[in-house]
């Protein structure tokens, strides 16, 4: 595996793999898990080689969240990519990305509205940003992004479309199933960041969803069940829930009694961790 830390060394890297084959990108901030090596998996059936960057992007981070604890663990991340087969790591420092003096930044309307749009000011521009910089950078045929973060895929998917992003470079933006551990958490860099016993009542969060989507399906009124489902997690030992909420799965505008083509949204927090989740309705 080539790994590389400057456009200069990027871009005749990227021209090689291109000469012969396919080129597919995973974009991560690293601290990699299972989740991260099935996005690589799949990146590798569809692209004869496979890119993956590793950037913190300080661009998609609030003044008061978590930057600077973030979890930075490159050699460990580089040698996992290596046994994987990953061709090429991109591996960039923000001065790289973000050389001095810049000044551009992307906002995406509507899909950004809303859920962590709301709770996190500021968060998908820097995620439209960095991604339709590594775009640019890697020029892959394919990206693959995981289903966990649904509102980032939705925001991504849109400005792709928007800016001509699609052809001739990023043919296709592939998402990824959620990856869950056994307990049926979530996978996610942040779950390290959880005590023993915070670890285990996160549990939680998975469970009163499925429970919350039975019932919906069930016919039982959606804002009465979505009420219910906070208490629940308050309960188990989450410190506050950000939002609870039904979406249409496509444009994410918000939904009632209908559930067709319906996801539940969910984001909560437990001690200084803010967890995320999201289920098909139907």
């Amino acid at each position: 595996m080539q790994t590389v830390t400057t456009l200069a060394e990027l871009r005749p890297a990227t021209d090689a793999l291109r000469r012969t084959g396919t080129l597919a990108l995973v974009p991560t901030m690293g601290a990699l898990h299972e989740g991260h090596l099935t996005l690589v998996r799949q990146a590798q059936a569809a692209a004869d080689h496979v890119t993956v960057s590793i950037f913190i992007n300080p661009r998609q981070f609030g003044a008061n969240e978590d930057l600077d604890a973030y979890p930075r663990q490159l050699a460990r991340d580089s040698a996992m990519l290596e046994a994987e087969g990953v061709a090429l790591l991109w591996a960039p420092q923000p001065a790289e990305v973000y050389p001095e003096g810049y000044a551009t930044n992307i906002s995406v309307a509507g899909v950004s509205e809303g859920l962590c749009g709301a709770d996190r000011p500021g968060h998908f521009d820097g995620v439209a940003t960095v991604v339709c910089k590594l775009f640019n950078q890697v020029r892959p045929d394919r990206a693959f992004f995981g289903e966990k973060d649904w509102q980032q895929l939705a925001v991504i998917r849109r400005m792709a479309r928007d800016l001509d992003l699609t052809q001739p470079h990023v043919d296709a933006i592939h998402s990824v199933p959620i990856v869950r551990e056994d307990d049926d958490l979530a996978m996610s860099s942040r779950n390290a960041y959880l005590s023993t016993e915070q670890r285990a009542q996160a549990a939680a969060l998975p469970q009163a969803m499925r429970e919350a989507i039975g019932l919906i399906r069930d016919g039982a009124p959606v804002s009465e069940t979505l009420g219910n489902l906070r208490d629940t997690l308050l309960a188990s030992g989450f410190a506050s829930v950000d939002y609870a909420e039904l979406r249409d799965a496509d444009s994410l505008a918000p939904r009632g009694a209908d559930t067709g083509n319906a996801r539940l949204f969910v984001a909560a927090r437990i001690g200084g961790t803010r967890l995320i989740d999201n289920m098909a309705v139907e």
